[in-house]
């Protein structure tokens, strides 16, 4: 399974909301969950930070 797809396994409110607490635009944070953006590590961290999960759950 791929990071995006273990991301978009782990969000339970909308992506508007997601993108939002992340400090990103809606429709990067779409890119990213669905694979078309590769995240800077500064953006994976905050994805993960908002989203409550691990690095280690991500692999």
């Amino acid at each position: 399974m791929t990071i995006p797809r273990k991301l978009k396994n782990y969000t339970k409110n909308s992506k508007v909301s997601n993108a939002k607490s992340a400090d990103m635009h809606v429709n990067y944070y779409t890119r990213i969950e669905h694979g078309e953006e590769n995240p800077s590590f500064e953006n994976l961290q905050n994805i993960m930070q908002v989203l409550k999960i691990k690095s280690l759950d991500l692999l």
